[in-house]
């Protein structure tokens, strides 16, 4: 049985196209459906979105694309036409924004307050510092990482919603009380996104739908012939499956050291920095796959689960309803959790 492995970009070797495949099931109404996909490059990674649907496959991968084309614009922290691009480079201290971005550095917001600090989404200033896709793994000086690290502070800002009583209207406004705070929403955008395009499918009566967003694997429904999807977890460092979980209707997250990192005298450093000392985060955590309801869930959890660490985090787990785990530390042990 096919099993989709979280994490190893297969998807590479796909042409950027919306392709078409030939028919190979029913829908509800007993028509015949074809598989449709997207293969692109989107949110800094490759994605990949395949639904069974009828004629209208065509039409729905194009709305999926411009659900992608809208996110983008308006979360891209480096895009100067994004929505976020012009808060991060404001000229005053309260700035309107849209009800998207809003929500989304709100839901930032409760999880600052939940992992303890943790999860802070002004990381931006320290996360610049860090350049884990360059040859010369280079570590910042520790006079640069002392400045960034003042502009590093989940308390700096804050999310309002007032009414213009001339219109009527509610408008979000975000409050900042440091000038040189900058959002980066790189560890919830993706979820957000496969949450949209699956309310976006299902809106549309699709039943069976795939969406891989790097890492962030939403499916709709269960495959086409009914069985419930197999979603591989990559083994960190290596291109073999650590553990296999199956879902119907459900996200599968995968977060890990292993995906931008380099090693230095022994030491690894990646991506999943600590906001409060300004390093990698480092507590024998390699990898953690949320499985939820919600990708935008997921997405959150299992960057707050690496970075509070596996006893911390397996209480975290434990306490949320529909919420499961699944923790590989730096052994290849892997542990299942909720």
């Amino acid at each position: 049985m096919l099993v989709w492995i979280l994490g190893i970009c297969v998807i590479c070797m796909l042409p950027i196209s919306c392709a078409r495949a030939k028919e190979e099931a029913q829908d509800e109404t007993g028509s015949e459906v074809s598989e449709y996909s997207l293969n692109d490059f989107y949110f800094d990674t490759v994605i990949s979105i395949r639904i069974y649907a009828g004629e209208n496959g065509k039409e729905l991968i194009d709305g999926c694309r411009s659900i992608c084309d809208e996110i983008q614009n308006t979360f891209s922290r480096t895009d100067e036409n994004s929505e976020l691009y012009q808060v991060n480079h404001r000229t005053e201290d309260v700035v309107e924004v849209s009800e998207p971005l809003a929500a989304l550095i709100k839901t930032g917001l409760d999880y600052y307050e939940l992992s303890g600090g943790k999860f802070d989404i002004t990381v931006a200033p320290l996360s610049d510092l860090w350049d884990f896709k360059s040859a010369d793994n280079v570590i910042p000086p520790e006079a640069r990482i002392r400045s960034a690290l003042r502009k590093v502070d989940g308390t700096s800002l804050k999310v309002e919603q007032n009414k213009d009583a001339s219109l009527g209207e509610a408008k979000w406004e975000i409050h900042f009380s440091n000038p040189d705070t900058m959002i980066d929403l790189g560890a919830l955008v993706k979820g957000y996104a496969a949450d949209r395009l699956a309310d976006y499918l299902k809106e549309h009566r699709i039943a069976s739908a795939l969406i891989n967003l790097g890492g962030n694997v939403m499916t709709v429904g269960s495959r086409p012939d009914g069985s419930a999807w197999r979603i591989g977890i990559r083994e960190p460092f290596g291109d073999g499956v650590a553990d296999t979980v199956e879902v119907t209707d459900q996200s599968v997250v995968s977060s890990g050291v292993y995906e931008r990192c380099f090693e230095k005298d022994g030491v690894l450093y990646h991506h999943i920095l600590d906001p409060q000392t300004g390093y990698p985060v480092m507590n024998g955590l390699w990898g953690v796959s949320i499985i939820s309801d919600s990708s935008l869930t997921g997405d959150a959890l299992s960057t707050t689960c690496l970075l509070i660490g596996k006893d911390e985090a397996s209480e975290l787990i434990r306490s949320m309803d529909g919420v499961r785990a699944v923790f590989v530390d730096d052994q290849l042990h892997v542990t299942q959790c909720g």
